[in-house]
């Protein structure tokens, strides 16, 4: 049999050792004879120093003989070739060597076929710097494309062709600005060029997987460099088409402001919305966000002026954005102070600290009587009428903290009911 083909390309190095788990994995498959070694992002990440968060092993064993060695697996994806072992309670998800042919869905090949080619098997990977394969035994690397110098040169470049890898997967293209803005690393200039003719076939990607992407970009450290690779890629378009129509209008303060944010996603993702035009709720759910991310980041542009009038109303205002979100807003609200898109903010945050309006009375359950506790004292059953004495209660409280006991709350009931009556009822607030 001939020397397969990595001996002629690997080389010496020196890391340090990765997960227990996946090196126990390593070590079972080659001690039954196989090949079997780490690859892509784990070993990328290792070669630069970053924490690794998954390892991924390749190997030329068959599917069905993987899953047959090991006392715990998954058989995720057994068909085309890949086997999730728990190692540890880590899992490690072992690939056999494969190459692969046809995308008609822009996602997925329509044929796999297994290979004994370590090489052939890196040759189907997405960029040069996941193409890397290491055995942690023997201290070498294997890499074929190059990836070892690009991680030098902090580029981000395509296996092969750049255009025939966007082909094959419509989600890579953005996958390579995410990785750009993660490891603030550089587009390769073919890898670039390539994005702009391949976006037929990224506009075929499920959302779900662009959110994952996108998500992933607005979390990173070179958040502005994303976005700026984002819109001179046209990806924005696809993406955010609401976005992408501010962008030649206010880009530069929208782009500072997301990423002067802290590094948490509704305020980011707030700050990229909040001078867009048209239906931000139906652009949240197009991305597929998840309900309580969409509630967070709608919530956050839900309070788009900073209150300069009596203490009553700069406690409603905090109501209004409530104790949980304060710390989001209050990031994002400075960060568009920054940027020249809101005022006052800070003059605002310092009365609220002053009146301890986080610490006093906000919402209807704060209060020292209950709904029921009203009732009774109106001899009333319970209503939606109670609730609107309820408002009507805390709107005092906010004016004057220090009614807040049961004594007083008790004498403005009825005052309170009688101002009601024949009213319309007034927007309930937060309980």
């Amino acid at each position: 049999m001939s020397s397969p083909a990595w001996r002629a390309i690997a080389e010496a190095v020196d890391l340090p050792a990765p997960h227990p788990g996946a090196l126990a994995v390593v070590r079972r498959l080659k001690a039954l004879g196989y090949e079997a070694w780490l690859v892509g992002g784990g070993v990328r990440d290792r070669l630069i120093g970053r924490p690794v968060s998954d390892w991924d092993v390749a190997s030329d064993a068959a599917p069905r003989r993987v899953a047959d060695s090991f006392s715990k697996v998954i058989e995720t994806g057994l068909q085309h070739g890949t086997v999730t072992v728990m190692a540890d309670d880590e899992p490690i998800e072992v690939t056999t060597y494969r190459v692969e042919a046809g995308y008609s869905d822009g996602r997925r090949p329509d044929a796999v076929a297994f290979t004994r080619s370590l090489v052939d098997d890196l040759s189907r990977r997405d960029f040069t710097i996941n193409a890397l394969a290491w055995d942690p035994d023997a201290g070498l690397l294997v890499d074929p494309f190059g990836g070892r110098a690009d991680l030098a040169a902090r580029i981000i470049r395509c296996v092969g062709r750049a255009e025939a890898r966007f082909g094959e997967d419509g989600l890579r293209p953005l996958r390579a600005v995410r990785f750009a803005a993660v490891l603030q690393f550089a587009l390769d200039a073919e890898t670039a060029a390539a994005i702009p003719a391949t976006l037929a076939t990224f506009e075929r990607i499920a959302a779900e997987r662009v959110r994952v992407e996108l998500f992933k970009l607005l979390l990173a450290p070179g958040v502005r460099q994303g976005l700026e690779l984002l819109r001179e890629t046209g990806l924005l378009a696809a993406v955010l088409p609401d976005l992408a129509a501010l962008a030649a209008v206010d880009w530069t303060a929208t782009v500072e402001t997301a990423a002067a944010c802290p590094t948490q996603l509704s305020p980011r993702l707030a700050a990229l919305l909040w001078r867009c035009p048209g239906d931000l709720d139906a652009a949240l759910r197009a991305l597929k966000c998840a309900n309580d991310e969409r509630r967070e980041v709608l919530h956050l542009l839900g309070q788009r002026t900073v209150p300069t009038g009596t203490d009553a109303e700069v406690r409603a205002a905090v109501a209004q954005i409530g104790r949980d979100a304060w710390p989001a807003w209050l990031a994002l609200a400075e960060a568009l102070e920054r940027a020249g898109q809101l005022t006052g903010v800070g003059a605002f945050a310092t009365r609220v600290v002053a009146l301890g309006a986080l610490d006093g009375p906000l919402v209807a359950r704060d209060l020292a009587l209950d709904g029921r506790a009203v009732a009774g004292i109106l001899n009333e059953p319970p209503s939606r009428r109670i609730g609107r004495v309820l408002d009507g209660l805390l709107a005092r409280v906010w004016a004057e903290p220090t009614g807040n006991t049961v004594a007083q709350l008790t004498a403005w009931v009825p005052e309170v009911a009688a101002a009601l009556d024949g009213a319309p009822a007034p927007e309930a607030a937060n309980r």
